[in-house]
Protein backbone atom coordinates (compact mmCIF):
# COMPACT_ATOMS: atom_id res chain seq x y z
CA UNK A 1 0.00 0.00 0.00
CA UNK A 2 1.66 3.28 -0.89
CA UNK A 3 1.97 5.62 1.19
CA UNK A 4 0.52 9.22 1.03
CA UNK A 5 1.78 12.30 1.24
CA UNK A 6 -1.25 14.67 1.63
CA UNK A 7 -3.00 13.42 4.67
CA UNK A 8 0.60 13.62 6.57
CA UNK A 9 0.90 17.40 5.12
CA UNK A 10 -2.63 18.58 6.20
CA UNK A 11 -2.43 17.07 10.12
CA UNK A 12 1.11 18.83 10.24
CA UNK A 13 0.06 21.81 9.17
CA UNK A 14 -3.16 22.07 11.35
CA UNK A 15 -0.85 21.10 14.55
CA UNK A 16 1.86 23.76 13.13
CA UNK A 17 -0.58 26.18 13.06
CA UNK A 18 -2.16 25.38 16.61
CA UNK A 19 1.31 25.67 17.76
CA UNK A 20 1.64 29.06 16.86
CA UNK A 21 -1.21 30.25 17.80
CA UNK A 22 -0.41 29.10 21.09
CA UNK A 23 2.72 31.12 21.05
CA UNK A 24 0.69 33.84 20.16
CA UNK A 25 -1.36 33.67 23.73
CA UNK A 26 2.36 34.51 25.40
CA UNK A 27 2.85 37.98 23.89
CA UNK A 28 0.52 39.49 26.35
CA UNK A 29 2.21 38.31 29.41
CA UNK A 30 5.63 39.88 27.81
CA UNK A 31 3.75 43.29 26.85
CA UNK A 32 2.23 43.54 30.42
CA UNK A 33 5.30 43.02 31.91
CA UNK A 34 6.73 45.07 29.68
CA UNK A 35 9.63 42.24 28.08
CA UNK A 36 11.84 42.65 25.09
CA UNK A 37 10.79 38.84 23.61
CA UNK A 38 7.50 39.87 22.58
CA UNK A 39 8.70 40.01 19.03
CA UNK A 40 10.70 36.66 19.43
CA UNK A 41 7.27 35.46 20.61
CA UNK A 42 5.60 37.02 17.62
CA UNK A 43 7.69 36.28 14.88
CA UNK A 44 8.04 32.40 15.96
CA UNK A 45 4.26 32.08 15.95
CA UNK A 46 3.26 34.06 12.83
CA UNK A 47 6.02 31.48 11.43
CA UNK A 48 4.46 28.60 12.70
CA UNK A 49 1.18 29.28 11.31
CA UNK A 50 2.50 30.61 7.93
CA UNK A 51 4.36 27.08 7.52
CA UNK A 52 0.76 25.11 9.07
CA UNK A 53 -0.71 26.76 6.37
CA UNK A 54 1.32 25.55 3.94
CA UNK A 55 1.42 22.45 4.40
CA UNK A 56 -2.35 22.61 5.08
CA UNK A 57 -3.29 23.71 1.78
CA UNK A 58 -0.17 21.42 -0.13
CA UNK A 59 -2.68 19.08 -2.01
CA UNK A 60 -5.51 19.84 0.48
CA UNK A 61 -8.45 16.85 0.19
CA UNK A 62 -11.08 16.93 2.88
CA UNK A 63 -11.48 13.45 2.06
CA UNK A 64 -8.15 11.18 2.89
CA UNK A 65 -8.13 8.16 4.89
CA UNK A 66 -5.39 7.37 7.32
CA UNK A 67 -4.10 3.96 7.07
CA UNK A 68 -1.99 2.79 9.72
CA UNK A 69 1.65 3.34 8.14
CA UNK A 70 0.52 6.76 7.32
CA UNK A 71 -0.31 7.28 11.19
CA UNK A 72 2.64 6.37 12.42
CA UNK A 73 4.40 8.85 9.73
CA UNK A 74 2.15 11.78 10.90
CA UNK A 75 2.81 10.89 14.49
CA UNK A 76 6.71 11.38 13.88
CA UNK A 77 6.38 13.51 11.62
CA UNK A 78 4.72 15.83 13.53
CA UNK A 79 6.61 15.98 16.77
CA UNK A 80 9.55 16.43 14.59
CA UNK A 81 8.29 19.97 13.00
CA UNK A 82 6.44 20.71 16.23
CA UNK A 83 9.90 20.58 18.34
CA UNK A 84 11.73 22.39 15.67
CA UNK A 85 9.32 25.27 15.76
CA UNK A 86 8.65 25.26 19.53
CA UNK A 87 12.19 26.00 19.76
CA UNK A 88 11.79 28.91 17.80
CA UNK A 89 11.22 31.75 20.69
CA UNK A 90 14.10 30.23 22.60
CA UNK A 91 16.49 30.68 20.06
CA UNK A 92 15.03 33.78 18.80
CA UNK A 93 15.17 35.61 21.99
CA UNK A 94 18.49 34.68 22.46
CA UNK A 95 17.97 32.64 25.62
CA UNK A 96 19.85 30.37 24.41
CA UNK A 97 21.82 28.66 20.81
CA UNK A 98 19.81 26.17 18.62
CA UNK A 99 20.83 23.09 19.53
CA UNK A 100 19.74 24.09 23.47
CA UNK A 101 16.55 25.52 22.05
CA UNK A 102 16.16 22.14 20.27
CA UNK A 103 16.27 20.14 23.58
CA UNK A 104 14.01 22.57 25.82
CA UNK A 105 11.43 21.99 23.42
CA UNK A 106 11.53 18.59 22.62
CA UNK A 107 11.67 18.22 26.92
CA UNK A 108 8.41 20.03 26.57
CA UNK A 109 6.83 18.46 24.18
CA UNK A 110 7.30 15.47 25.68
CA UNK A 111 6.86 16.04 29.07
CA UNK A 112 10.00 15.32 30.25
CA UNK A 113 11.48 18.28 32.10
CA UNK A 114 15.27 18.03 31.89
CA UNK A 115 16.25 22.00 31.13
CA UNK A 116 19.45 23.86 29.93
CA UNK A 117 18.35 26.78 31.80
CA UNK A 118 20.90 27.51 34.63
CA UNK A 119 18.13 30.62 35.68
CA UNK A 120 14.95 30.05 35.15
CA UNK A 121 13.71 33.20 36.98
CA UNK A 122 15.90 35.17 34.50
CA UNK A 123 13.51 34.10 31.91
CA UNK A 124 10.74 36.60 30.79
CA UNK A 125 7.12 35.45 31.68
CA UNK A 126 6.04 35.21 28.04
CA UNK A 127 9.04 32.58 27.61
CA UNK A 128 7.71 30.76 31.01
CA UNK A 129 4.48 30.71 29.83
CA UNK A 130 5.54 29.37 26.39
CA UNK A 131 7.87 26.58 28.55
CA UNK A 132 4.38 25.72 30.44
CA UNK A 133 2.80 25.86 27.47
CA UNK A 134 4.69 23.24 25.79
CA UNK A 135 4.15 20.75 28.20
CA UNK A 136 0.44 21.09 28.43
CA UNK A 137 -0.05 20.82 25.13
CA UNK A 138 2.15 17.37 24.87
CA UNK A 139 0.75 16.06 27.85
CA UNK A 140 -2.47 14.80 26.49
CA UNK A 141 -1.20 14.69 23.32
CA UNK A 142 -1.52 17.14 20.40
CA UNK A 143 -2.30 14.28 18.13
CA UNK A 144 -5.16 13.55 20.23
CA UNK A 145 -6.53 17.39 20.18
CA UNK A 146 -6.29 17.06 16.53
CA UNK A 147 -8.44 14.24 16.38
CA UNK A 148 -10.96 16.23 17.65
CA UNK A 149 -10.68 18.78 14.64
CA UNK A 150 -10.43 16.05 12.20
CA UNK A 151 -13.60 16.78 10.85
CA UNK A 152 -12.15 19.79 10.04
CA UNK A 153 -9.83 17.90 7.55
CA UNK A 154 -12.39 15.07 6.76
CA UNK A 155 -9.57 12.70 7.89
CA UNK A 156 -10.04 9.39 9.80
CA UNK A 157 -8.68 9.34 13.30
CA UNK A 158 -8.73 5.62 14.53
CA UNK A 159 -5.02 4.58 13.34
CA UNK A 160 -3.88 8.07 14.44
CA UNK A 161 -5.09 7.39 17.88
CA UNK A 162 -3.66 3.95 17.86
CA UNK A 163 -0.13 5.40 17.58
CA UNK A 164 -0.57 8.24 19.62
CA UNK A 165 -2.24 6.62 22.28
CA UNK A 166 0.08 5.39 25.46
CA UNK A 167 -0.14 1.94 27.17
CA UNK A 168 -1.25 -1.78 25.14
CA UNK A 169 -4.50 -0.86 27.25
CA UNK A 170 -7.74 -0.51 24.74
CA UNK A 171 -10.21 1.15 27.23
CA UNK A 172 -11.78 3.79 25.80
CA UNK A 173 -14.45 6.38 27.29
CA UNK A 174 -16.56 5.87 24.34
CA UNK A 175 -16.95 4.17 21.84
CA UNK A 176 -16.38 7.21 18.78
CA UNK A 177 -12.90 8.57 18.58
CA UNK A 178 -13.94 12.13 18.04
CA UNK A 179 -15.94 12.10 21.48
CA UNK A 180 -13.15 10.16 23.45
CA UNK A 181 -11.18 13.08 22.37
CA UNK A 182 -13.10 15.90 23.30
CA UNK A 183 -14.06 14.08 26.81
CA UNK A 184 -10.33 13.40 27.56
CA UNK A 185 -9.67 17.20 26.68
CA UNK A 186 -12.91 18.59 28.85
CA UNK A 187 -11.34 16.35 31.60
CA UNK A 188 -7.81 17.75 31.14
CA UNK A 189 -8.54 21.38 30.98
CA UNK A 190 -11.23 21.44 33.71
CA UNK A 191 -8.32 19.56 36.35
CA UNK A 192 -5.94 22.30 34.85
CA UNK A 193 -8.40 25.08 35.41
CA UNK A 194 -9.10 23.71 39.34
CA UNK A 195 -5.23 23.41 40.34
CA UNK A 196 -4.56 26.94 39.41
CA UNK A 197 -7.41 28.29 41.47
CA UNK A 198 -6.24 25.89 44.49
CA UNK A 199 -2.82 26.67 44.13
CA UNK A 200 -3.46 30.63 44.19
CA UNK A 201 -5.72 30.49 47.10
CA UNK A 202 -2.78 28.69 49.01
CA UNK A 203 -0.22 30.95 48.51
CA UNK A 204 1.05 31.10 44.98
CA UNK A 205 1.33 33.95 42.50
CA UNK A 206 -1.73 33.74 39.59
CA UNK A 207 1.37 33.44 37.48
CA UNK A 208 2.61 31.00 38.90
CA UNK A 209 0.03 28.97 40.37
CA UNK A 210 -1.12 28.86 36.04
CA UNK A 211 2.28 27.62 35.43
CA UNK A 212 2.45 24.99 37.71
CA UNK A 213 -1.15 24.02 37.16
CA UNK A 214 -0.07 23.41 33.43
CA UNK A 215 2.82 21.43 33.61
CA UNK A 216 1.24 19.34 36.71
CA UNK A 217 -1.79 18.01 34.65
CA UNK A 218 0.81 17.55 31.89
CA UNK A 219 2.84 15.51 34.18
CA UNK A 220 5.82 17.52 33.00
CA UNK A 221 7.86 19.40 35.68
CA UNK A 222 8.85 22.74 34.55
CA UNK A 223 8.65 25.06 37.49
CA UNK A 224 8.94 28.63 37.13
CA UNK A 225 11.27 28.85 39.80
CA UNK A 226 14.85 27.65 39.96
CA UNK A 227 14.20 25.31 43.51
CA UNK A 228 10.98 24.03 41.85
CA UNK A 229 8.30 23.08 44.28
CA UNK A 230 11.26 23.84 47.19
CA UNK A 231 10.85 27.40 46.48
CA UNK A 232 7.56 27.86 47.82
CA UNK A 233 8.04 26.51 51.11
CA UNK A 234 4.50 25.34 51.50
CA UNK A 235 3.27 21.97 52.96
CA UNK A 236 -0.26 22.55 51.55
CA UNK A 237 1.60 23.42 48.38
CA UNK A 238 3.33 20.16 48.47
CA UNK A 239 0.42 18.16 49.18
CA UNK A 240 -1.85 19.68 46.68
CA UNK A 241 0.69 19.10 43.92
CA UNK A 242 1.20 15.24 45.18
CA UNK A 243 -2.75 14.47 44.79
CA UNK A 244 -2.77 15.92 41.62
CA UNK A 245 0.35 14.21 40.24
CA UNK A 246 -1.20 11.40 41.28
CA UNK A 247 -4.81 12.14 39.28
CA UNK A 248 -2.32 13.11 36.35
CA UNK A 249 -1.06 9.25 36.54
CA UNK A 250 -4.16 7.63 37.26
CA UNK A 251 -5.85 6.43 33.25
CA UNK A 252 -8.65 8.44 32.23
CA UNK A 253 -10.68 6.31 31.39
CA UNK A 254 -10.89 5.50 35.27
CA UNK A 255 -11.20 8.97 36.03
CA UNK A 256 -14.39 9.58 34.10
CA UNK A 257 -16.07 6.73 35.63
CA UNK A 258 -15.31 7.94 38.91
CA UNK A 259 -16.55 11.60 38.35
CA UNK A 260 -19.80 9.64 37.02
CA UNK A 261 -19.88 8.23 40.29
CA UNK A 262 -18.98 4.73 39.43
CA UNK A 263 -16.20 3.72 41.81
CA UNK A 264 -16.95 0.36 42.52
CA UNK A 265 -16.44 -0.16 39.19
CA UNK A 266 -13.07 2.30 38.96
CA UNK A 267 -11.79 -0.03 41.57
CA UNK A 268 -12.59 -2.99 39.67
CA UNK A 269 -9.42 -1.82 37.04
CA UNK A 270 -6.80 -4.10 37.82
CA UNK A 271 -3.73 -1.48 37.21
CA UNK A 272 -5.78 1.25 39.03
CA UNK A 273 -5.85 -0.88 41.79
CA UNK A 274 -2.43 -2.03 41.62
CA UNK A 275 -1.15 1.47 40.80
CA UNK A 276 -2.69 3.27 44.08
CA UNK A 277 -1.62 0.15 46.47
CA UNK A 278 1.96 0.56 44.80
CA UNK A 279 2.13 4.05 45.73
CA UNK A 280 0.83 3.75 49.26
CA UNK A 281 3.46 0.85 49.82
CA UNK A 282 5.99 2.98 48.26
CA UNK A 283 5.09 5.62 50.54
CA UNK A 284 5.32 3.83 54.15
CA UNK A 285 8.62 2.16 53.03
CA UNK A 286 10.53 5.54 52.07
CA UNK A 287 8.69 7.23 54.73
CA UNK A 288 10.23 5.40 57.19
CA UNK A 289 13.48 4.85 55.72
CA UNK A 290 14.13 8.83 55.05
CA UNK A 291 12.83 8.85 59.04
CA UNK A 292 15.57 6.48 60.27
CA UNK A 293 18.57 7.93 58.04
CA UNK A 294 17.92 11.91 58.40
CA UNK A 295 16.84 14.60 61.10
CA UNK A 296 13.68 14.81 59.61
CA UNK A 297 10.47 14.29 61.55
CA UNK A 298 7.64 11.84 60.35
CA UNK A 299 5.41 14.24 58.85
CA UNK A 300 8.17 15.60 57.02
CA UNK A 301 9.73 12.45 55.67
CA UNK A 302 6.16 11.07 54.91
CA UNK A 303 5.75 14.80 53.07
CA UNK A 304 8.70 15.10 51.32
CA UNK A 305 9.26 11.41 50.50
CA UNK A 306 5.96 10.60 49.02
CA UNK A 307 6.33 13.77 46.89
CA UNK A 308 9.36 12.90 45.46
CA UNK A 309 8.12 9.59 44.55
CA UNK A 310 5.30 10.37 43.38
CA UNK A 311 6.69 12.76 41.33
CA UNK A 312 9.31 10.15 39.52
CA UNK A 313 6.51 7.36 39.42
CA UNK A 314 3.97 9.69 37.34
CA UNK A 315 7.17 11.42 35.63
CA UNK A 316 6.29 14.62 36.06
CA UNK A 317 9.48 15.82 37.47
CA UNK A 318 9.18 18.17 40.53
CA UNK A 319 11.68 18.84 42.87
CA UNK A 320 11.12 19.54 46.61
CA UNK A 321 13.74 17.65 47.91
CA UNK A 322 17.42 16.04 46.63
CA UNK A 323 17.14 12.43 47.27
CA UNK A 324 20.50 11.64 46.15
CA UNK A 325 21.39 12.91 49.71
CA UNK A 326 19.26 11.06 51.90
CA UNK A 327 21.12 7.88 51.27
CA UNK A 328 22.90 5.89 48.69
CA UNK A 329 20.25 3.03 49.53
CA UNK A 330 17.39 5.63 49.12
CA UNK A 331 19.26 6.98 45.75
CA UNK A 332 19.19 3.72 44.37
CA UNK A 333 15.20 3.26 45.31
CA UNK A 334 14.50 6.44 43.20
CA UNK A 335 16.58 5.44 39.87
CA UNK A 336 14.71 2.34 40.13
CA UNK A 337 11.40 4.56 40.09
CA UNK A 338 12.84 6.14 36.92
CA UNK A 339 11.62 2.77 34.90
CA UNK A 340 8.11 2.27 36.84
CA UNK A 341 5.85 4.97 34.93
CA UNK A 342 2.13 5.57 35.87
CA UNK A 343 -0.99 4.37 34.31
CA UNK A 344 -1.86 3.71 31.07
CA UNK A 345 -4.69 6.06 29.36
CA UNK A 346 -2.49 9.24 31.37
CA UNK A 347 -0.13 11.90 30.93
CA UNK A 348 2.87 10.45 32.00
CA UNK A 349 5.59 8.69 30.49
CA UNK A 350 7.88 5.47 31.22
CA UNK A 351 7.36 1.85 30.75
CA UNK A 352 3.76 1.90 32.39
CA UNK A 353 2.42 0.46 35.53
CA UNK A 354 0.05 -1.61 33.41
CA UNK A 355 3.28 -3.98 31.71
CA UNK A 356 4.81 -4.43 35.46
CA UNK A 357 1.69 -5.77 36.17
CA UNK A 358 1.08 -8.04 33.43
CA UNK A 359 4.67 -9.05 33.50
CA UNK A 360 4.66 -10.05 37.49
CA UNK A 361 1.65 -11.58 36.83
CA UNK A 362 2.91 -14.22 34.28
CA UNK A 363 6.09 -14.53 35.61
CA UNK A 364 3.98 -16.08 38.55
CA UNK A 365 1.87 -18.19 36.59
CA UNK A 366 5.50 -19.68 34.60
CA UNK A 367 6.40 -21.67 38.05
CA UNK A 368 2.45 -23.12 38.23
CA UNK A 369 3.82 -24.31 34.94
CA UNK A 370 6.80 -25.32 35.69
CA UNK A 371 4.80 -27.72 38.40
CA UNK A 372 1.76 -28.40 35.88
CA UNK A 373 3.52 -28.94 32.49
CA UNK A 374 -0.23 -29.82 31.23
CA UNK A 375 -2.44 -27.12 32.68
CA UNK A 376 -3.78 -24.35 31.03
CA UNK A 377 -2.69 -21.51 32.78
CA UNK A 378 -3.93 -17.57 31.23
CA UNK A 379 -3.27 -14.46 32.88
CA UNK A 380 -6.07 -12.56 33.28
CA UNK A 381 -6.73 -8.65 33.12
CA UNK A 382 -9.45 -7.14 34.01
CA UNK A 383 -11.45 -10.04 34.30
CA UNK A 384 -10.24 -10.60 30.44
CA UNK A 385 -7.65 -13.17 28.73
CA UNK A 386 -4.61 -11.89 27.75
CA UNK A 387 -3.53 -13.02 24.82
CA UNK A 388 -0.15 -14.25 23.59
CA UNK A 389 0.03 -11.70 21.12
CA UNK A 390 -0.29 -8.94 23.87
CA UNK A 391 2.46 -10.79 26.43
CA UNK A 392 4.74 -10.87 23.46
CA UNK A 393 4.04 -7.10 22.78
CA UNK A 394 4.72 -6.74 26.10
CA UNK A 395 8.06 -8.48 26.63
CA UNK A 396 10.04 -7.19 23.16
CA UNK A 397 8.49 -3.93 24.75
CA UNK A 398 10.45 -4.38 27.97
CA UNK A 399 13.21 -5.61 26.29
CA UNK A 400 13.94 -2.92 23.48
CA UNK A 401 13.78 -0.24 26.42
CA UNK A 402 16.13 -2.03 28.23
CA UNK A 403 18.08 -2.16 25.13
CA UNK A 404 17.87 1.25 24.59
CA UNK A 405 18.76 2.08 27.83
CA UNK A 406 22.06 0.04 27.57
CA UNK A 407 23.05 1.22 24.29
CA UNK A 408 21.89 5.14 25.10
CA UNK A 409 24.15 5.10 28.32
CA UNK A 410 26.66 3.48 26.37
CA UNK A 411 26.49 6.00 23.68
CA UNK A 412 26.37 8.79 26.82
CA UNK A 413 29.80 7.92 27.96
CA UNK A 414 31.15 7.80 24.24
CA UNK A 415 30.18 11.16 24.00
CA UNK A 416 31.85 12.30 27.40
CA UNK A 417 29.47 12.02 30.05
CA UNK A 418 30.77 10.17 33.19
CA UNK A 419 29.27 6.33 33.76
CA UNK A 420 26.64 7.39 36.42
CA UNK A 421 25.34 10.92 34.77
CA UNK A 422 25.05 8.60 31.58
CA UNK A 423 22.69 6.26 33.40
CA UNK A 424 20.68 8.47 34.81
CA UNK A 425 20.71 10.70 32.03
CA UNK A 426 19.21 8.07 30.18
CA UNK A 427 16.96 6.08 32.25
CA UNK A 428 15.02 9.84 32.71
CA UNK A 429 15.15 11.19 29.51
CA UNK A 430 13.39 7.56 28.12
CA UNK A 431 11.21 7.43 30.85
CA UNK A 432 10.56 11.36 30.29
CA UNK A 433 10.81 12.32 33.73
CA UNK A 434 13.21 15.09 34.79
CA UNK A 435 15.70 14.39 37.18
CA UNK A 436 18.10 11.33 37.81
CA UNK A 437 21.13 11.21 39.64
CA UNK A 438 24.63 12.04 38.95
CA UNK A 439 25.84 15.63 37.27
CA UNK A 440 21.51 15.69 36.12
CA UNK A 441 20.26 14.85 39.27
CA UNK A 442 17.75 16.91 41.41
CA UNK A 443 19.35 20.12 41.79
CA UNK A 444 20.78 20.07 38.65
CA UNK A 445 19.85 20.08 35.21
CA UNK A 446 21.02 19.80 31.76
CA UNK A 447 23.16 22.61 30.79
CA UNK A 448 26.83 21.35 31.29
CA UNK A 449 26.75 18.02 29.45
CA UNK A 450 27.92 18.14 25.81
CA UNK A 451 26.19 19.24 22.77
CA UNK A 452 26.43 16.06 20.80
CA UNK A 453 25.23 14.53 23.87
CA UNK A 454 21.98 16.71 24.38
CA UNK A 455 21.30 15.89 20.42
CA UNK A 456 21.36 12.12 21.33
CA UNK A 457 19.11 13.03 24.33
CA UNK A 458 16.28 14.91 22.50
CA UNK A 459 15.97 11.98 20.04
CA UNK A 460 16.16 9.31 22.98
CA UNK A 461 13.41 11.89 25.01
CA UNK A 462 10.82 11.35 21.43
CA UNK A 463 11.82 7.59 21.64
CA UNK A 464 10.49 7.35 24.84
CA UNK A 465 7.41 9.72 24.36
CA UNK A 466 6.02 7.85 21.28
CA UNK A 467 6.74 4.45 23.23
CA UNK A 468 9.29 2.69 20.87
CA UNK A 469 7.62 1.07 18.59
CA UNK A 470 5.85 4.55 16.86
CA UNK A 471 9.85 5.73 15.98
CA UNK A 472 11.63 2.67 15.85
CA UNK A 473 9.15 0.92 13.03
CA UNK A 474 9.68 3.91 10.68
CA UNK A 475 13.42 2.75 9.87
CA UNK A 476 12.24 -1.11 9.72
CA UNK A 477 12.58 -2.39 6.01
CA UNK A 478 8.90 -3.94 6.10
CA UNK A 479 7.58 -0.29 6.82
CA UNK A 480 8.61 0.85 3.76
CA UNK A 481 7.97 -2.08 1.78
CA UNK A 482 4.82 -1.76 -0.78
CA UNK A 483 2.64 -4.58 -0.28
Amino acid sequence: MKISIRPISNVVGVLLIILGLTMLTCIPFSYLYDEKDLWALGASGCLSIIAGALFWLYKYRSSANVNKREGYLIVVVSWVFMTIFGALPYYLSGSCGFTDAIFESMSGLTTTGASIFNDIEGLSHGMLLWRSLSQWIGGMGIIVLTIALFPLLGIGGIELFVAESPGPTSTKIHPRIKETAKSLWILYCGFTALLSVILYFEGMGAFDALNHALTTMATGGFSTKNASITHFDSPVIEYTISLFMLIAGTNYAVIYLMIRGKFKLSWKNDEFRFYILLLISLAIIITLAIFHVTHMGLEESFRKGTFMMISIVTTTGFVSADYTSWHAGLTMVFFLLLFTGACAGSTSGGIKIIRHYILMRNTFYEFKRILHPRAVIRVKFNDAMVFGTVMTHILVFILIYLASFIVGSLVLTILGMDFISSFGAIATCLGNVGPAIGDVGPLNNFAAIPESAKVFLSFIMLLGRLELFTVIIIFTPYFWRRR
